[in-house]
């Protein structure tokens, strides 16, 4: 593949055996249009489909499955906050978002030549017709990348929990009801990073590590890359559609990764709305005061009808405070409430990209967590490495408020907006650090709930056994890692169940259990005993009538369904809720008749259970998506090989969108992987041609062409 013709004598492309495109231009905003090109080219689907997410008119193209997005979209004022964030950069900045544009428009009528998008069009009524990008969209799908890892659908969980329990249970507090199931859904999304100090390497230079978790869409969610120009040569991970390298690069003298800090920056407002004479007012803390709103019009495609006629429209409403912006309006708002989010990114019209082309120069650990310092959500963690130093630091904008305060949504009748903590010194590392969303030390705890410390205890111990890994190549002893941390608490309490409780079947069952290695490899008929034993524990709880009120329907979109989803809190919550007080359990008997349920069913490898189902758009659309090769997976989503099920489901939705290890002694022993390929063209042999790589737990040297050499 080549450049555009006016353009081809202006940069060059060259791609490695697998693919992965490496840039050369002769300056930064010729280098960003040829990104924005070749990416277009690439993943034409993936920018489009993006696109529509960012602008809610995912329904005019796949019909009524794309409305709850559509509506949860302009709810939360996605491509305004783009705009916005886009008028305020610096004239530098513009221009080069402005030439990644370019590039794209481009690029893309060739890039959407794709099967996908010829399903899409040959289904009945009309399709929109194809629009070229305004120059502020890469910000916009930055943020609908970027905005459900915010946090805050954990918090309307917890006052969904609060709502329906509470008076159910008044003898408890609220608040313990809501501790004991406050655990995060790891398929919220979550990371694996390390960092090994050069005292602790094979060359004495540090290696940074890790994964990110995120749905595991068909195309992946990153694209590899490589981008050089005479003031820098960077290879990473980049969002398809977004300039630059964001969360995982080398830049040959410095590297960087990131994880989701879990911490609670955006708050959730309970609004009180009132009618005044036909407009919305809402209680604030100094009275009432005016709401902006307006409504407006989402067309919807009517695929099913065998005519090919109009779209249908549907009117949703949205508004916004001075604190927030409005989810769940009712037609009329007569004494009503309303849930608001705040934000930092729509407040301050601000998406971090002031971060992106500063981190292309980094040339020291700390360039990078100086770039870092322009960024606002969500917050992460950073750690950077050079030759001789290994930095950690957590960046974004976080209120300033006390731990009681993050637990439900705030009234917004007296709640007054917090100012911004500012971002602590970054820790320098002297032996190893991890980083894998767990609660952090005192002083960095900016959030409430967090997932299980499993992931950081385990990566931390491999890295402290005499023979832990010490090269780049090495790494992937970590990343396929597959002993499973939640079992040793249910297997000892199965331990302790009295042998009257068990039949003969079930009491098989748990030797065979307490003699398993703990291991979640796709060969294991015991892992899938053990999954299979869990899942019938999490039914048996879900069926208890102390907490049958969690079925109630949530007020929200579907589109948040997943962070409602029952099953998967109960198996998130399990450690606290069999020792729950107020449930009244059974422990001993609820963990043996679960064993009898398990033992039922035939035995079969965990591989055969565990299997991958890419996410793709055309599910919705109630079409056939690309095929993928058969693909059985290891792990789990406690496991540091994070493949995430829902329980009872034999299906992966979740786990590591990537792999990367950044050797900081020579850059080009580093390496990568990503779950499927580079090319988003179900047609090109590159398209999954990584799976069975990325399956295995393992990455790929990465390749660097001679990008000075003529074509």
């Amino acid at each position: 593949m080549s450049g555009p013709a006016p353009a081809s004598a202006e940069w060059r492309l060259r791609r490695d055996s697998l693919g992965i495109p490496h840039l050369w231009a002769p300056d930064e905003l010729t280098l960003a249009r040829a990104q924005g090109y070749v990416t277009a080219r690439d993943r034409g689907w993936q920018l489009d489909t993006d696109r529509w997410r960012a602008e809610g008119t995912l329904a005019a193209r796949i019909g009524p499955p794309g409305l709850a997005w559509d509506t949860l979209a302009r709810q939360l004022r996605i491509t305004e906050t783009a705009r916005r964030s886009f008028a305020r950069l610096d004239d530098a900045d513009r221009r080069w978002v402005e030439a990644y544009t370019d590039g794209v428009n481009a690029g893309l009528p060739q890039g959407r030549q794709t099967p996908e998008t010829h399903d899409l069009r040959a289904l009945p009524g009309v399709h929109p017709p194809d629009e070229p990008w305004p120059a502020w969209m890469p910000l916009a799908i930055l943020h609908v990348n970027h905005v459900l890892f915010t946090g805050f659908p954990n918090v309307l969980w917890r006052a969904h929990v609060a709502r329906t329990l509470g008076p159910h249970h008044p003898r408890t507090p609220v608040e313990e009801l809501v501790d004991t199931l406050s655990g995060v859904d790891p398929r919220s999304g979550g990371s694996n990073a390390w960092a090994l100090a050069g005292i602790r390497t094979a060359t004495g230079a540090p290696i940074l590590a890790g994964d990110p978790h995120r749905l595991l869409e068909l195309p992946g969610t990153y694209q590899q890359v490589r981008l050089a120009c005479p003031e820098y040569d960077v290879v990473g991970l980049a969002f398809p559609g977004v300039p630059g390298i964001a969360h995982f690069g080398h830049t040959g003298t410095a590297a960087w990764g990131v994880t989701n800090a879990v911490a609670h920056h955006v708050d959730v407002l309970v609004e009180h709305l009132r009618d005044d004479g036909g407009a919305w007012r809402a209680a604030g803390p100094d009275g009432d005061e005016p709401v902006e709103s307006g409504v407006e019009q989402v067309h919807v495609r009517q695929t099913r009808h065998e005519t090919t006629e109009a779209h249908e429209t549907v009117d949703v409403p949205w508004g916004r405070t001075r604190r927030s912006l409005l989810l769940d309006l009712p037609p009329t708002p007569t004494a009503h409430r309303a849930t608001g989010v705040h934000l930092p990114a729509h407040t301050r019209a601000d998406l971090g990209v002031g971060a992106l082309r500063v981190l292309l120069r980094a040339r020291t650990a700390r360039d990078v967590v100086d770039a870092f310092a322009a960024w606002v959500d969500p917050v992460n963690r950073v750690l950077a490495a050079d030759r001789n130093t290994v930095l950690s630091a957590t960046v974004g904008q976080v209120p300033d408020l006390d731990r009681t305060e993050r637990r439900l949504p705030r009234d917004a009748r007296t709640a007054r907006a917090a100012e911004s903590l500012p971002n602590a010194p970054a820790v320098r590392v002297t032996t190893h650090a991890v980083d894998a969303n767990q609660r952090p030390h005192a002083a960095a705890d900016h959030g409430f709930a967090y997932p299980p410390p499993h992931r950081a205890r385990r990566i931390t111990a491999l890295l402290r056994e005499p023979d832990a890994p010490t090269t780049a190549e090495d790494q992937h002893r970590i990343h396929a890692d597959t002993e499973q941390p939640d079992a040793h608490d249910l297997l000892d309490r199965l331990a302790a169940v009295p042998d009257t409780l068990l039949d003969h079947p079930a009491a098989r069952a748990r030797q065979q259990l307490l003699a398993w290695d703990r291991r979640m490899t796709t060969d294991s008929t015991d892992a899938t005993l053990y999954a299979t034993w869990r899942t019938a524990v999490v039914t048996r709880l879900a069926d208890h009538p102390a907490l049958a009120p969690l079925t109630e329907p949530h007020p929200h979109t579907s589109v948040l369904d997943p962070w409602f989803a029952l099953p998967a809190r109960l198996r998130t919550a399990l450690p606290t809720l069999l020792d729950a007080p107020w449930l009244d359990l059974d422990v001993p008997q609820t963990l043996a008749d679960a064993l009898t349920d398990a033992f039922a069913a035939p035995p079969a490898p965990w591989g055969t259970q565990h299997a991958l189902v890419p996410v793709h758009l055309h599910h919705d659309a109630h079409l056939d998506p690309p095929p993928t090769p058969p693909t059985a997976l290891a792990g789990d989503s406690e496991c540091v090989l994070a493949t995430a099920s829902v329980p009872g489901a034999a299906h992966v939705v979740s786990g590591p969108v990537a792999r990367w290890v950044w050797d900081l002694d020579d850059r080009t022993r580093s390496r990568w992987a990503v779950p499927f390929g580079a090319a988003g063209d179900p047609r090109s042999r590159h398209h999954v041609d990584q799976l069975s790589t990325w399956a295995a737990g393992r990455t790929t040297r990465i390749e660097f062409p001679d990008l000075q050499e003529q074509p």
